[in-house]
């Protein structure tokens, strides 16, 4: 039995014969972007500026704990922060130079930490007793300097660790140092890692200090950081300001006069006894150190206020300068 198609049909079957042409060409064409896979995974702004005020807290605190250690002027700035190739961080470290790494646990993870010669041999000087300011030329340490260095390396993993102790539970143990052949395979080439980067002023010398972060270690850094947003500091109030000014005049800090460092021979150490008078070479009218709190302050002249001994302040002592000597 045939059936007749009613009109609409007939319509519906000749309109889903008809081609797609025009269909196709109102579908809008995908565009195709190129992407460089170099550029990803960088830091935003505001993980810029969160790991900028973090290590900058860390840089004062080694410029205090360095200055105290080596009782000189320390000055210590965080320089930059980037995220760059293992393999450029590499081309960056000069010959002649000390790198050791940091071990970080509890993920098995290692840092590199680079300072630069200029800075090494000042710095053991000064640990030795010396003044820190006479030239040396560039050569290898011997042992006793490799152990003045292995300490002041072990002072910034210390700091390091408590600086990011509000942030991540890391432990930073100072290693060894390491050949520049040996950190080569350290890292991968093409790894990316956190470069921080500081500037150091000594006595008139200043130099760089690096640290490279391996991206297990920075990656792990970041989350934290990104939890912890209130991380910048928060400007005190003025009744704030004003009770910490009224607790610090009332603290107490230990204040006491010596004498400047001196050479003397071991032969006239060797013969001291009591009653015997040690002849120094500093003259009677020149002044000499007010400490506070066993770091030398000022210039100044012994003197006596009825029962009590005084200090007369003659100048405040240089940071950047020997004391002067006769």
């Amino acid at each position: 039995m045939s059936r007749v198609l009613t009109q609409e049909e007939i319509d519906a079957l000749f309109s889903a014969a008809q081609p797609r042409g025009n269909l196709e060409a109102e579908t809008p064409r995908k565009t195709v972007e190129k992407c460089d896979l170099s550029k990803s995974k960088t830091l935003s702004v505001e993980q810029v500026r969160i790991v900028n005020t973090l290590h900058e807290s860390l840089a004062r605190r080694l410029a205090n704990s360095l200055g105290t250690y080596l009782r000189v002027g320390f000055e210590m700035n965080l320089v930059s922060v980037e995220q760059l190739r293992y393999a450029e961080f590499l081309g960056r470290i000069p010959e002649l130079t000390y790198v050791a790494t940091f071990h970080i646990q509890p993920i098995d993870a290692r840092a590199l930490i680079q300072v630069d010669f200029t800075l090494v041999f000042p710095i053991v000087d000064l640990a030795l007793g010396g003044s820190g300011a006479d030239p040396t030329d560039p050569r290898e340490l011997t042992e006793i300097e490799e152990q003045v260095v292995q300490t002041v390396i072990s002072l910034i993993a210390q700091d390091l660790q408590v600086t990011w102790a509000p942030i991540v539970a890391f432990e930073i143990q100072f290693e060894q140092r390491q050949p520049l052949a040996q950190i080569q395979a350290l890292m991968l080439p093409s790894e990316r890692i956190l470069s921080l980067n500081f500037e150091i002023r000594l006595l008139d010398l200043h130099g760089t200090l690096s640290i490279a972060l391996p991206a297990v270690v920075a990656n792990a850094l970041l989350r934290k950081l990104a939890v912890h947003r209130s991380l910048t500091e928060r400007i005190p109030s003025r009744n704030l300001r004003r009770r910490i000014r009224e607790s610090l005049l009332d603290s107490y800090f230990v204040a006491d006069l010596s004498l400047p460092p001196s050479p003397l021979p071991v032969r006239e150490l060797l013969s001291i006894a009591p009653g015997s008078v040690l002849a120094l070479p500093n003259r009677a009218d020149r002044p000499v150190h007010l400490n506070i709190s066993g770091k030398p302050m000022f210039e100044a002249h012994a003197v006596r206020k009825g029962r009590h001994k005084g200090a007369r302040i003659e100048k405040r002592v240089s940071f950047h300068q020997p004391f002067a000597k006769e």
